[in-house]
């Protein structure tokens, strides 16, 4: 929405979550003081909005903040619409707004990213930053990515909430590039600077030891095999020096 506007506009761009995200804040720059981002299976509190702007205007020093996850489906089967909106009702129910009803509490600070299925920042902190579109399709990490180059602290705060419903339809197409990129792009991000050592390190050998410990006895909604694979041929591409996280692309 824009000052003076009562209706929403839908900006289309070409496929892949960095390129989307560029074309909204490409549209937005100059026509607001805070830009929100949320997954499309995520599922925000009614309060949502508020908060965040409640929040930025206690905290001068904040420039990016993610919110309270009354319920995360990405690691489980995943919530139906139904059942992520009961759950956000009957949150909306019994907890006050954060203002004047609610002091809203910081639950963590200086982050190394946001979770980027909900994740709001100040539009003056951001500039000219982009999300990196050599990161194709989902993106797998961006979000911490263009945290880590965006100044000023970074939190997790309850002042808004809401459930990520972590819906696996069209969120692994593929086994093997979720893989791959597991690790090229922490493996890119590192180099790049923008994720520290520890972090990638961490990050990438344990997704590789659940894909590979898994892959015989696998969640149904997950495809361990494929993502085993990927692993692999990522770990061989940075020896031969060919990874990057384009290379989704050409599987």
């Amino acid at each position: 929405m824009f000052p003076g506007a009562t209706t929403a506009e839908t900006v289309i761009s070409e496929k892949g979550l960095p390129r989307q995200r560029n074309a909204g804040l490409d549209r937005i720059a100059g026509d607001c003081d805070i830009v929100v981002f949320y997954d499309d299976d995520f599922v925000p509190s009614r309060h949502a909005l508020a908060g965040i702007e409640t929040a930025f205007a206690a905290l001068p020093e904040v420039n990016g903040m993610t919110g309270f996850l009354i319920a995360d489906g990405i690691n489980a089967p995943g919530f139906s619409v139904d059942d992520a909106e009961a759950l956000v009702a009957e949150y909306d129910a019994t907890v006050a707004p954060a203002g004047p009803e609610r002091a809203f509490q910081v639950l963590r600070e200086g982050l190394e990213g946001l979770y980027g299925c909900n994740m709001a920042y100040r539009m003056s902190a951001i500039g000219e930053a982009r999300f990196d579109e050599a990161l194709p399709l989902y993106g797998w990490q961006e979000d911490i990515d263009f945290a880590a180059r965006i100044p000023g602290g970074r939190i997790k705060t309850d002042a808004f909430a809401g459930v990520h419903r972590g819906a696996k339809s069209g969120r692994e197409t593929s086994g093997r590039r979720l893989g791959y990129s597991q690790i090229a792009n922490t493996w890119y991000l590192w180099r790049k600077g923008t994720m520290s050592l520890k972090f990638a390190a961490k990050l990438a050998l344990r997704n590789t030891a659940a894909n590979h410990l898994k892959a015989w006895r696998p969640e149904p909604w997950i495809d361990r095999k494929g993502r085993a694979a990927g692993n692999r041929r990522a770990f061989a591409e940075i020896v031969s020096g060919r990874a990057h996280p384009s290379r989704i692309l050409d599987f």
